[in-house]
């Protein structure tokens, strides 16, 4: 739609515009689900993954209360549901910014996926046992996170072995506030999570469903370029919950 109160010719060029977007699926689609024609979007397969999550940021926006947009994947692991997050979206972020990523998975974790979520704010520290900006920022969410939210369960900075080992971390940490091993992994950074989720699907044979967009105002999911058929079928399911 055209922005109103624009001089003609303006206005010409905007709707020109505009009918030349929706001829890109992406943007049709977007626009169908804001019109209310669909409930959810999937797509991806052909697009990169800037083309296919800018039409949404432009055209269906933030939830209301969300403070940012991040992607989450879920691994089907054998021991059950693991989060992983931001594989896709924020390349770096603050402190302030990582303690919202963690609590929007926490919540996904919750009341989207009914499990009950241990979050660990992962680095290659455990509890400042190495100093460094990355530690320093890892340790600031976690705290950040704990006042906002002492409802959950929420530990850091700490390794990712020790997250994920539930009798080492009591041994080593008899302080952690976990009371079993981590499900909701938060990586420092998004080449940090991206290539986790990828090391431990191609070498470990634990299925990735998403990314999962968390914090849109309506559902939207990416596709890989790679993804099988199987992945569709997932990522449709996971919209439609």
């Amino acid at each position: 739609m055209a922005p109103t109160g624009l001089p003609p010719r303006t206005k010409l060029v905007a709707e020109l515009g505009a009918a030349k977007l929706l001829r890109d699926p992406i943007y049709f689609g977007n626009m169908m689900v804001h019109s209310g024609d669909a409930e959810g979007l999937i797509a991806g397969l052909t697009h990169s993954y800037p083309e296919t999550i800018r039409p949404a940021l432009q055209i269906i926006g933030l939830a209301e209360g969300a403070r940012r947009v991040a992607g989450m994947y879920l691994m089907l692991h054998k021991r059950g549901l693991l989060f992983f997050a931001d594989t896709t979206v924020n390349l770096d972020t603050d402190a302030e910014g990582l303690a919202d990523i963690a609590e929007m998975v926490a919540d996904a974790a919750k009341n989207t996926f009914d499990v009950h979520p241990r979050v660990a704010l992962l680095s290659y520290s455990n509890f400042g046992s190495a100093r460094g900006e990355t530690q320093h920022k890892v340790a600031a969410a976690t705290r950040l996170l704990t006042q906002r939210r002492p409802d959950l369960e929420v530990e850091g900075d700490m390794q990712a072995n020790v997250a994920l080992d539930y009798n080492l971390q009591k041994h080593g940490y008899p302080f952690t506030r976990l009371e079993g091993p981590a499900n909701v992994l938060i990586f420092p950074n998004l080449e940090a999570g991206n290539v986790a989720y990828k090391l431990i699907r191609e070498l470990g044979g634990v299925p990735a469903v998403g990314p999962v967009l968390l914090g849109m105002a309506k559902p939207i999911s990416v596709l890989e370029h790679d993804c099988s058929v199987d992945a569709i079928v997932h990522m449709a399911a996971l919209t439609v919950v």
